[in-house]
């Protein structure tokens, strides 16, 4: 299972950045936690202006971090392992940071002392603010589509049997008819939606995820079929098997086969048939 698209989108990996530095400043020049004040042989006065020079130079290990993650994420899914994983990989490389200038302001400290030290201090300084963040994101994300979803119900110049495709501002960008409508493809940012018009393939590229998309079509015949793709099975003339994988055959020339990836297949089948034999009947 796979983590939001909106956790690794760029404005919250901002909002990470920027929160969880502050609440490290607080956190550790406030409260000082398991005699951080240790940490330095120094005043109170030169313990906060080290300390939060220390904090703020040990998150461009985050700032780092999750621009590689997010680089990885636009080729690659992102599990909920795998993003544990990542949290603790940061958490690791910050308390070896933090360690190292400890042991050389203080030569006189233990290292594996220090160093666990470290690893708690950093854990709480990271962890905490990523879980409140993790529940704000998810609100914030719930919240914005529930108004998409209201401002859709209120529209009144939609055609029937149109389809509305919003940018990931919410503003109206396209509208196609639902038989036009072929697949849509994900590219990186951006989305690449495929209609037919007066015979010819059309494209137009929409700034928006393809999971942003699926949830707006949900209740249609548009459905997900591989990580990249999400097809009109309306438009769908055969569902081949061969030595590849399952395919989807559009009624379309000029238009490439829709993969199936094995996690969709029976979903995929099970949608075709049934409506098939609702065709039939």
């Amino acid at each position: 299972m796979n983590i939001p698209d909106h956790i690794n989108n760029k404005r919250n990996i901002v909002r990470l950045i920027g929160f969880t530095a502050l609440f490290a400043l607080i956190f550790i020049n406030i409260y000082k936690p398991f005699s951080s004040s240790l940490w330095y042989n120094i005043s109170e006065f030169m313990f906060f202006v080290y300390s939060s020079l220390v904090i703020l130079t040990g998150l461009l290990v985050v700032l780092i971090s999750r621009i590689i993650m997010y680089l990885y994420s636009r080729r690659h899914t992102i599990s909920y392992g795998k993003y544990a994983l990542w949290v603790f990989l940061e958490i690791l490389l910050m308390s070896v940071f933090y360690t190292m200038y400890t042991i050389i302001l203080n030569k006189e400290r233990d290292v594996m002392e220090t160093f666990e030290s470290s690893f708690i201090n950093t854990a709480l300084v990271l962890l905490l603010p990523y879980i409140v963040l993790w529940f704000y994101f998810g609100w914030r994300e719930s919240s914005t589509r529930l108004e998409k979803i209201e401002r859709a119900d209120d529209e009144e110049t939609d055609t029937p049997g149109n389809i509305t495709f919003n940018d990931e501002k919410g503003t109206l960008r396209l509208s196609v008819l639902c038989s036009d409508l072929l697949y849509i493809e994900s590219s990186e940012n951006y989305v690449v939606i495929n209609y037919s018009n007066k015979g010819k393939v059309k494209k137009y590229l929409l700034r928006n995820t393809l999971k942003n998309i699926e949830g707006a079509l949900e209740r249609s015949r548009i459905v997900r079929c591989h990580r990249s793709y999400l097809v009109n099975l309306d438009r769908a003339k055969v569902i081949r098997r061969d030595r590849e994988g399952l395919y989807i055959e559009l009624d379309t020339e000029g238009v490439i086969d829709i993969p199936v990836s094995k996690s969709y297949q029976k979903k995929v089948s099970e949608t075709f048939l049934a409506h098939s034999f609702k065709v039939l009947n």
